[in-house]
């Protein structure tokens, strides 16, 4: 267990620890001089290799070995992290961000379907628990460690401070993890995985590019949608076909599976763009260094902690039904809380809802893993895995793409009057710049610190829109939050799952029996 959250800890909060730096990276001096669309994809490019080729890695952990997999995603992690850290212009960076995403697809799914397949049905919901529980310390360790780190060395080091965890981990897999992997796997799949690619990788470009341009009229937006929507269902159709598949479309006909795949698409798609604006809120809006933006998180992530390990008892107390509707319901107090949030809002206030919402979704997260992992034969669990984290990594896209449309449709709405007023004042601002400046409140602020006194009048005005656009992202994570708290109400089974054995008669056809070697 030890091992596989220090394979987390480096997977996770390094997807975090970006956030804190944008400002130092988009610096020429101290950073690379990135523009805000680098910056975007510099945490995209992650994101899109990374949820792309996670059902392939899983589905190949299943068939190769889970430990073989873990070690060579380890290793092009590693390196694909100092080649980061030594980036010496914005497109290398983004390069090397998008092998680290191919490490990291090699490594999340193995976490889980190795849980599945080491412990006992028992012991299983509380490994998930300290598994998700391991989920939240990283992504404390994440904003904390990276706002540390900027004060005291150059951007490179939240990159380089991988590296010797990567090398921790190779040496103790070798000593503690078992392989594992599926012996009667069948044919291996081949059309199945190579439709997944495409069709999720086109998906992923899609929503990030229309999340960032806020608009669906480009042919490359809109044409990405499409096609990677026809490519998902003519895997699907594919996979309900073969004898042998990847995916088997059957293990959504068990409630328990695809209620739970819902309500975890659901959370995350709202959840995922109010966090991310939220350290906007944080640095550009109540004007916070890196490192205390970083030190806000920790309350969040300490509910994670909490909760999440203790999730499995509460099931048996109360059932799946029940906790998941309190959770959901808390997560919804949650987003009713941001729409009232404003620039002077108390801290502790803030504070105790953003642990409200991590511990709530600790307690969902949690039961609804368990039940997605049990729910399919354990020589299937790569899949199951890479299924899960699949759709956790597209919602998120999802929810920062269209929150984050929300919010700037509605912030340069906001910022338009202002900004006029100071162009008409000001021979120093060009059409040019007028338009970048009204894309977002960090590059109004850039502005605003460039032209002086006479930008101090746009300070004010960019704050209000932003928190307003916030309110508006908030109302409609709040939205979507009740559509999954119908959902669980209405779909979810009251019962904890029964965990799947590798009696073959229990299994679905073309599912294999797992046989660790060690």
């Amino acid at each position: 267990m030890a091992v596989l959250v220090i394979c987390l800890l480096v997977i996770v909060a390094d997807n975090t620890i970006l956030n804190v730096a944008l400002r130092t990276l988009s610096d020429p001096v101290s950073g690379v001089g990135a523009s805000q669309s680098q910056l975007a994809w510099a945490i995209n490019s992650y994101t899109l290799v990374f949820a792309g080729l996670l059902f392939t890695f899983g589905v190949l952990g299943d068939r190769w070995g889970r430990r073989r997999m873990l070690v060579a995603g380890l290793v092009v992690f590693g390196a694909a992290s100092a080649l980061s850290a030594y980036s010496q212009s914005p497109e290398q960076l983004v390069m090397a961000r998008a092998v680290m995403g191919f490490g990291a697809s090699m490594v999340m799914p193995q976490t889980l379907s190795v849980i599945t397949n080491v412990f006992p049905p028992e012991e299983r919901g509380r490994a998930i628990g300290l598994w998700a529980g391991a989920v939240g310390l990283a992504m404390a360790i994440g904003p904390s460690a990276g706002g540390l780190l900027l004060e005291n060395f150059w951007w490179g080091s939240i990159f380089l401070v991988n590296v010797p965890f990567v090398i921790v981990g190779l040496a103790l897999m070798y000593v503690l993890i078992p392989e594992s992997k599926d012996e009667n796997a069948g044919r291996p799949d081949v059309v199945g995985v190579l439709l997944s690619i495409p069709g999720l990788v086109l998906l992923i470009y899609g929503i990030i590019t229309a999340g960032e341009r806020a608009s669906l009229a480009d042919w490359d937006v809109f044409g990405s949608l499409l096609v990677g929507v026809a490519v998902i269902v003519l895997f699907l159709f594919h996979e309900s076909r073969t004898p042998d598949p990847s995916l088997d479309v059957r293990f959504f006909r068990n409630p328990r599976f695809s209620v739970s795949i819902a309500t975890i698409m659901v959370l995350f798609f709202s959840m995922a763009g109010i966090i991310f604006f939220l350290s906007f809120y944080w640095q550009s809006i109540r004007e916070f260094s890196p490192f205390v933006a970083g030190l806000l998180v920790l309350p969040a992530a300490l509910g994670q902690m909490i909760f999440a390990p203790l999730s499995p008892t509460l099931v048996r107390w109360v059932g799946p039904r029940t906790l998941a509707a309190v959770g959901v319901a808390a997560v919804c107090c949650s987003f009713a809380f941001y729409t009232q949030i404003e620039a002077d809002t108390p801290l502790a206030l803030i504070i105790g809802f953003f642990f409200l919402q991590a511990s709530a979704m600790a307690v969902v997260l949690t039961p609804a893993t368990d039940a997605i992992m049990s729910s399919v034969p354990p020589g299937k669990a790569g899949a199951a895995s890479a299924v899960q984290n699949t759709v956790r990594q597209v919602a998120t896209a999802m929810g920062v793409a269209v929150l984050g449309a929300v919010i700037s449709f509605h912030y340069r709405a906001g910022i338009a009057s202002a900004l006029h007023t100071v162009a008409e004042e000001s021979d120093d601002v060009g059409p040019g710049e007028l338009r970048a400046a009204g894309e977002s409140v960090e590059a109004t602020l850039a502005l605003a610190r460039s032209l002086g006194p006479q930008g101090d009048a746009l300070i004010e005005p960019a704050k209000e829109a932003f928190v307003s656009g916030l309110h508006l992202a908030a109302l409609v994570a709040l939205c979507f939050g009740l559509i999954g708290l119908v959902v669980v109400l209405v779909w979810m089974p009251r019962d904890a799952a029964d965990h799947q054995s590798s009696d073959p008669e229990r299994e679905p056809e073309g599912a294999g029996t797992e046989h660790p070697e060690n």
